[in-house]
């Protein structure tokens, strides 16, 4: 009896950390929306010892109206980030991978046409650049496989409606990088792929330069990646150039490397639609995957593709790695992001991080609390 109290009591605690508790019980037991009250901003300028808090998820996709109205939710998405918003708006960054554009008319990129699926041609409808910013994000990644899925166009009106909200992006070659300051923090922020229009995930060299730009004038310098091959079959991390479906998608073990190297302090991957492992490299942390978070149709979500991660990261404002937390949620195409008291995504990412490296520099334990274990080389 004792011992069953213990573990319902360990339980909720680490729930508690990745949201409000009472809230998340709640979810397990029914789909019903939960009113979040507001969180305001901290405003206190940051002193040189001050912990910096990061939330991260991987893709994002909260419906597309191409070829037609089918692919929106019925809620139009407003539902979608209820359970992760304490998560999201507790954070000084809250960053997410934008997998399609913001535009409400428009056709596919001529070459795009010819797709046997169209429904993974993503474009979401302008105004759900505020359901992004209402849930807490304030960084995104535009650089991905269906940024350019509609070309120009799409391109555009996706900056101009993130503009408009303040939300910082970077990823396509119009718009490589973004600096920014917060909390008296400055942070420089840029994104990759090996994708058309993005900044390029397959050229190291001006990569690094790049980054050493962006940290000769930004204290703290965070790096998004979109790549690795796609799906069940690719959800572990190789030393070696990937291909999928006869394309280069990179070699991410050597490009998140050169990164750090370059001067980057997170490096933040998704891509391959399932977790990744991670790693501390010279105190900096690398999450190679983060996967789906909220993507709904068009990308699948059975399996190990709900796996739905959100990465808490402290670290100091020099960059340096202090602790961090993987939030377990998972994937439902009706009823948004939701928790998971079975702790399936931070199990996994733990499972391949002890499969992928000898000596990855952390301990990952069941619950997702991720602590260092010595200084990475």
């Amino acid at each position: 009896m004792n011992i069953r109290f213990y573990i319902y009591i360990i339980i909720v605690m680490v729930i508690s950390a990745c949201g409000d508790a009472s809230h998340s019980k709640k979810a397990v037991i029914a789909d019903e929306p939960v009113a979040e009250a507001p969180v305001k901003q901290d405003t206190i300028v940051a002193e040189p010892d001050r912990v910096i808090n990061v939330a991260a998820v991987g893709d994002i996709m909260l419906g597309s109206s191409y070829p037609d109205s089918s692919g929106i939710p019925p809620d139009s998405a407003r539902g979608t980030f209820k359970y992760v918003i304490k998560d999201l708006k507790n954070a000084d960054i809250a960053f997410a991978n934008l997998e399609g554009v913001l535009l409400d008319t428009g056709a596919p990129v001529g070459y795009k046409l010819n797709f046997k699926h169209k429904p993974y041609l993503f474009r979401m409808p302008e105004r759900f650049g505020g359901v992004i910013k209402d849930a807490g994000f304030n960084v995104l990644s535009v650089g991905n496989n269906h940024s350019n899925d509609f070309d120009l166009a799409g391109r555009k009106s996706t900056i101009k409606v993130l503009d408009s909200l303040g939300i910082n992006t970077a990823g396509f070659k119009s718009h490589p990088t973004k600096t920014f300051t917060k909390n008296g923090v400055r942070y420089g922020f840029c994104a990759f792929s090996p994708n058309a229009q993005t900044v390029s995930l397959l050229q190291t060299k001006a990569a690094q330069e790049l980054i050493r730009d962006l940290k000769a004038k930004s204290d703290v310098v965070i790096v998004s990646f979109h790549g690795g091959g796609e799906g069940v079959g690719y959800e572990h991390v190789i030393d070696t150039v990937e291909i999928f479906k006869g394309e280069n998608r990179g070699n991410l073990k050597k490009f998140t490397h050169a990164a750090i190297d370059a001067g980057a302090d997170l490096v933040l991957g998704h891509g391959p639609h399932v977790t990744r492992a991670m790693e501390l490299y010279k105190n900096r942390l690398i999450a190679y995957s983060l996967g789906n978070f909220a993507t709904y149709k068009g990308v699948s979500v059975s399996g190990i593709c709900g796996l739905a991660p959100l990465l808490k990261v402290k670290m100091n404002k020099k960059g340096e790695f202090l602790s961090g937390q993987i939030c377990s949620y998972r994937q439902d195409h009706f009823a948004g992001v939701k928790p998971d008291t079975l702790f399936r995504a931070s199990r996994k990412i733990k499972e391949l991080t002890a499969a992928d490296f000898l000596q990855p520099g952390i301990s990952i334990s069941d619950t997702g609390t991720i602590v260092p274990l010595v200084a990475a080389n």
